[in-house]
């Protein structure tokens, strides 16, 4: 579960609702002081939210980019269904596809970002249609299923979703947290977030996750530019995958020192300074 530094948008941002033909999103929509040199839509992963990106709306602003962080439909602040079959990933990649339709009339291209299971997403949007971006960062997202020992635990949290409440499986998911990991300070925003989430999306896209088939030859089939970015360590997809991912994809490959599953919220500064020199290194479009 990603840890952002605030849940407090800096001033360059304002929280918003992204209306779409496929229903309205929660947002976080940073703009810069100048003109846009173009727009990033960035997808949160399991368990997250907009606010996982809170960080890197600054330092990605001062480098020109408007930039706007999604609840997906059943996460934090996006209203969703209580049916697991309205977050199929099919279901989840149009989203996208709508939200990148509503983004359109903004400034410049459209640069796509998705975070561990928004990065799945992220793909599968591309995958039925590629027309609306410029490029795609898998950031910290594997080319297929979670490895064996994340399985384990989404399968318990997917089954304690079944017959407990969301509150009940906080209490519990706080009870097993190690004690540097309890107090972080952010413990009623959290918590806030957590209980806003549908569980019906956490199962669905828990079973995903679990389940995921390796699309990597699909994605390099599409030619768009790609850049695969991670910590330097992971517990959900080895390292040596997202390596051996970004040789299959011909992608740019970044790796950020001291990072793990969340470069995002540990090493902001670092992390917006990789994703802004791939989007100013691509040619136009």
């Amino acid at each position: 579960m990603s840890r952002p530094p605030t849940f407090t948008p800096p001033p360059c941002a304002r929280a918003r609702v992204l209306a779409t033909g496929r229903g309205d999103f929660a947002v976080l929509d940073a703009v810069p002081r100048t003109p846009a040199r173009a727009t990033a839509l960035l997808l949160p992963g399991y368990t997250g939210s907009k606010e996982d990106f809170i960080a890197l709306l600054e330092p990605l602003t001062g480098a020109g980019y408007r930039v706007v962080a999604v609840d997906g439909r059943g996460q934090f602040e996006s209203k969703g269904a209580d049916r697991q079959e309205s977050y199929a990933r099919g279901e989840l990649a149009r989203d996208v596809l709508a939200q990148a339709a509503a983004l359109a009339e903004g400034p410049g291209e459209l640069h796509l970002l998705g975070h561990s299971l928004g990065g799945q997403i992220a793909r599968a949007a591309v995958l039925l249609d590629v027309a609306p971006f410029r490029s795609l960062t898998l950031m910290s997202s594997g080319p297929a299923e979670v490895v064996a020992a994340q399985r384990d635990k989404v399968k318990m949290l997917s089954d304690a979703l079944s017959v407990l409440s969301m509150d009940e499986v906080w209490q519990a998911m706080q009870a097993m947290d190690p004690p540097q990991d309890a107090d972080t300070g952010d413990g009623a925003d959290m918590r806030r977030r957590w209980l806003a989430h549908n569980p019906a999306q956490l199962i669905a896209t828990g079973a995903q996750l679990a389940a995921e088939p390796d699309r990597v030859d699909e994605l390099a089939a599409v030619g768009l530019p790609v850049h695969v970015l991670s910590g330097e360590r992971d517990d959900v997809w080895p390292v040596e995958l997202f390596d051996a991912m970004a040789r299959r994809l011909g992608a740019r490959r970044t790796t950020i020192a001291g990072a793990e599953h969340s470069p995002n919220t540990a090493r902001p500064q670092e992390t917006a300074k990789a994703l802004a020199a791939f989007w100013d290194g691509l040619p136009d479009a």
